[in-house]
């Protein structure tokens, strides 16, 4: 899934990023996995889907208004963490994998298959250096998924040296799929490592 190439989502990202990102602050990068159809695949913005990005960041759109459960959690955290404006001062948010992946139109993640791993390792390599480029903090990273993605990317700081640290947190999918009852809980554990 590569959303960037429509000129209608490069808008909306456009104004996104000069809505939330017109200045020189240095920000700690947060990782996904990678874009969900319903969410980035769509709006190309990472953890927000169509209707989070016109009532959550204030950018009409005209997109189907169809909700992604990663994104409402997401939406939660910022939130709680004052706002969009507050949040995306001190954070930017994208993905290990910018580009998503489907199969049998599915989601499916870019290590559920070992060969698509390998061909997209040094597009991801490429794409956190161009991140790191646009002045996000090599203090540390912050990463959503905290199994196989959490040790992919070890694995690749280890090699390139990027972050100081690596803090993962359990991916917003999986909370709001199997955790929900413990949805306060997850949300000031997130609150916690974000600080």
């Amino acid at each position: 899934m590569n959303p960037y190439t429509d000129p209608r989502i490069q808008s909306y990202l456009r104004t996104f990023l000069e809505k939330y990102f017109s200045d020189n602050r240095e920000r700690t990068l947060i990782l996904g996995i990678n874009p969900g159809r319903f969410g980035a695949g769509i709006t190309g913005v990472t953890f927000i889907d169509p209707v989070a990005l016109a009532d959550e960041c204030g950018i009409p759109n005209d997109l189907a208004r169809r909700r992604e459960l990663s994104s409402i959690f997401v939406c939660d955290v910022i939130n709680h963490l004052g706002g969009p404006q507050t949040f995306y001062e001190r954070f930017f948010v994208s993905a290990v994998s910018p580009l998503g992946f489907t199969r049998a139109g599915v989601n499916m993640n870019y290590y559920d298959d070992r060969k698509l791993e390998r061909a997209v390792t040094p597009f991801i390599v490429s794409s956190i250096d161009a991140q790191l480029a646009l002045g996000c903090s090599q203090d540390r990273v912050i990463v959503l998924g905290s199994g196989q993605n959490a040790n992919f990317l070890r694995r690749l700081n280890d090699k390139h040296r990027w972050f100081g640290a690596v803090h993962d947190l359990d991916h917003p999918r999986f909370i709001m799929q199997y955790r929900r009852k413990k949805l306060d809980a997850y949300l000031e554990n997130y609150a916690d490592v974000l600080r």
